[in-house]
């Protein structure tokens, strides 16, 4: 009996009961069949914890603000923050009524899906814990999930674009003179870099190309998100299908029973990081006889406290229960951040998320997902506003490229923040005075949500020739175009290009000179490794290089001639200048007015490019550089014969597989952080994750890719790095969607699962 036939058999014979078929092909990738949504949640439950238990375990305990109960308060998570923290800021975000309020408002759909998703992933974790957990995480605090525990796990998404950018200093704010936080002083500047590298660390590149430059006159798209490989923020490939009503295939994140970024029969789509803002702060304005009031319109109103209790594991092991109160306005909860935002007897700080009230974020990428036309997915982006935190690009079968700014943004127009706001505080954060009612957000009918901007008062661009974003404003998406005349919340013109937007306006400008954009064109942005701003200063650093290098000649020519040789990539091969030209960026950023040709809002695509080497600041920092790279170079143990291949890596398995690519601040379109670990090597923790390219032809979408860090997080799967080290040898994979493709797939395994059944059983041709 054919596969399909098994299928819709034991679906028609088990009403009420779910059942799920996951067939796997090249690299574990799961494809998951169901004849309904709890049953395909059952199957993507069951798939993710037969790859990623141990992981979202971890991520359960997180979001249940338990970190401190199993692992003690002193711990910290993966994104570095202390457990005690972590579970205030969990426990105030995830109460019980916040929680139950997201469950109600989903539709029957949605509900069946996360609950078959449970279902699946608590069966897996039975079959797995009868045979042996895996050593990561084999405790007792692996345990069963409920449909509620991922809500919070969607919840803990929506705010990373806002208060979970604030988690220690919510945690930690207290009035003047109060006692000490029950989690000891907070690393404000890990939480500082943190905040900083949000963009860098969830960034990503985006291209859609239309028609009139696609060498077959249909839809190309390139998704290349650049995301944390470890963690809640670690994507998972997948392909869904549902009979006649779902059918595609992409990536998504932990606990999230749909695809966030991927493609289906007609369309392909991904999703940048935006700049729009999607939370402010108001400075209230504190009552001078009790700093828990404060001043609206001259009347004092106290302010609200919520008691979160936190279960603390002591030294010896004994559970200790300890209270916290959290602070907040009519605008949201109180934040303290020693010299940014400090609460003393005068003012004190709230902030307002637009996110903690989007409860339609699933809704969304499930209608996303559903959606036949481009048509269709705009219109599903308009009308549900579910877009927490990111721009969305999109192409057709039929060549129209789309770009969505689209996201969840307080409705503050320009006029309204010159009065309300503190010009001097710039706009990196923007602080409205929460002393007045006129400075609350506006409430348009038209949005989904109150206080947020209606859709089309958003930028959009659809063309036949290519929309781009690199995770900046919708400005330049393309320059025939521009997008001008939004509130500053939403996207600013006249801004400074980022340098991986300008590498891909200048790569389609040299394309359009050579003919149509090919598949290969795509993949070669991301692989080539090109550093963009090497072309910018290069010339010039070599020009100091000639000049009289002073008393430390010796050192500085030896960088010079590494310099000199380096190919001006970030591929394997590339040779210490590359090293060199990392340090020397990095310390020129201390240096005010180092281009020689600053930034015009004019040639916004050229400038700024250059360095001022004739000026006597910028020489200084370039010697001190240059000589502390040398010291660094050889601290490192690392030769004249050294490639960048001896330094990134990534280790699994006992192996490190070594990465290409490089910081996204130099404008390397294949963006790949990582930290320094010792014997001279550096450990990737993000970058470059799931990366696709779509085309279409008449059979529907012909798709390759990759899941960079691998389908699995369990070291001892098969699939821990198999797509890794494909990546590091720049080998692409073909994404098989349709029938034909996925059952020639050489690595073709199938089983079907019934929630009835104790255990799953392989299916037979």
């Amino acid at each position: 009996m054919g596969l399909g036939l098994i299928s819709v058999a034991s679906a028609q014979g088990d009403a009420g009961q779910a059942s799920a078929e996951i067939r796997r092909t090249q690299f574990g990738v799961p494809h998951i069949r169901a004849e309904n949504e709890r049953g395909l949640g059952y199957g993507i439950g069951y798939a993710y914890a037969q790859d990623n238990l141990c992981l979202l375990a971890n991520e359960i305990v997180t979001v249940n603000g338990q970190r401190s109960r199993y692992f003690g308060p002193e711990q910290v998570t993966v994104e570095q923050r202390k457990n005690s923290a972590s579970d205030v800021f969990f426990n105030w975000l995830n109460t019980p009524q916040a929680v139950s309020g997201f469950w109600q408002a989903q539709t029957p759909q949605i509900q069946q899906l996360v609950e078959g998703y449970a279902t699946g992933y608590n069966r897996a974790l039975a079959e797995r814990r009868a045979k042996g957990l895996p050593e990561q995480c084999a405790s007792d605090w692996v345990r069963p999930i409920t449909a509620l525990d991922l809500v919070k796990l969607t919840r803990r998404l929506l705010v990373e674009g806002g208060v979970g950018q604030f988690a220690e200093a919510l945690a930690g704010a207290q009035p003047p003179q109060a006692a000490a936080s029950i989690e000891g002083p907070a690393d404000f500047s890990v939480a500082a870099l943190r905040q900083q590298r949000f963009a860098l660390e969830r960034g990503s590149n985006g291209l859609a190309i239309g028609s009139e430059r696609s060498f077959n006159g249909r839809g190309m798209l390139l998704a290349n998100p650049h995301f944390p490989w470890v963690g809640g923020m670690r994507f998972y490939q997948m392909h869904l299908t549902i009979p006649g009503k779902l059918d595609v295939m992409g990536a998504a994140l932990p606990g999230l029973p749909m695809i966030n970024i991927g493609f289906s029969r007609h369309l392909a789509w991904t999703h940048t990081v935006d700049t729009s803002k999607h939370f402010t702060l108001y400075r209230l304005q504190l009552d001078p006889k009790d700093p828990t009031r404060y001043l609206l319109d001259g009347k004092s109103v106290p302010m609200s406290q919520q008691t979160v209790m936190v279960d603390i594991k002591q030294p010896g092991g004994q559970m200790k229960t300890i209270s916290r109160v959290v602070y907040g306005s009519q605008f949201g909860p109180v934040v303290q951040w020693p010299g940014r935002l400090d609460w003393d007897r005068r003012f004190a700080y709230s902030l307002r998320d637009a996110n903690l009230e989007n409860d339609r974020v699933l809704a969304q990428w499930y209608a996303m997902n559903r959606a036949v036309t481009l048509k269709d997915l705009q219109a599903t982006v308009h009308e549900i506003q579910g877009i927490p935190w990111v721009n969305t690009l999109a192409v057709d079968d039929q060549g129209q490229s789309l770009y969505m700014n689209l996201s969840v943004v307080p409705n503050v127009e320009a006029d309204k923040l010159a009065r309300c706001s503190d010009p001097r505080l710039g706009s990196k954060l923007i602080v409205l005075d929460g002393s007045r009612s006129e400075c609350v957000w506006d409430i348009d009918p038209k949005a989904a949500q109150p206080g947020i901007y209606a859709a089309e008062r958003q930028p959009q661009l659809l063309r036949r020739d290519y929309v781009q974003n690199s995770n900046d404003s919708a400005w330049m998406t393309n320059p025939s175009q521009p997008l001008s005349g939004y509130s500053p919340l939403i996207s600013q013109q006249g801004q400074p290009l980022g340098p991986r937007a300008r590498f891909a306006l200048d790569r389609l400008d040299k394309l359009a000179r050579t003919g149509p954009v090919k598949v290969e064109d795509l993949q070669r942005m991301v692989m080539d490794d090109q550093v963009y701003l090497a072309d910018q200063v290069m010339p010039d650093l070599l020009r100091f290089c000639t000049a009289d290098p002073g008393p430390e000649a010796s050192a500085l020519a030896q960088v010079c001639t590494r310099l000199k040789a380096w190919d001006r990539t970030a591929g394997l091969d590339s040779g210490v200048g590359f090293i060199h030209f990392q340090h020397i960026m990095e310390g020129l950023q201390a240096v005010p007015d180092f281009w020689r040709v600053p930034f015009d809002p004019q040639d916004p695509q050229q400038t700024p490019r250059g360095l001022a080497i004739d000026q006597p600041a910028v020489i200084e920092a370039l010697r001190k550089t240059m000589l502390a790279s040398a010291d660094a170079v050889k601290a490192a143990g690392l030769s004249a014969d050294s490639r960048w291949q001896d330094v990134q890596v990534v280790s699994s398995r006992g192996r490190q597989t070594p990465i290409h690519g490089g910081p996204g601040e130099l404008g390397i379109y294949n963006a790949i952080q990582s930290v320094p670990r010792a014997n001279g090597k550096r450990e990737v923790v993000g970058g470059t994750s799931y990366l696709q390219v779509v085309t279409f032809d008449d059979k529907g979408p012909q798709a390759q890719g990759l899941l960079v860090f691998s389908v699995s997080s369990d070291p001892a799967s098969p699939h821990a790095a198999d797509q890794t080290e494909a990546f590091s040898r720049k080998q692409w994979s073909v994404l098989p969607f349709t029938e034909q493709q996925i059952k020639a797939d050489p690595y073709y395994q199938a089983l079907i699962i019934r929630e009835r059944d104790e255990a799953g059983r392989v299916a037979t041709q």
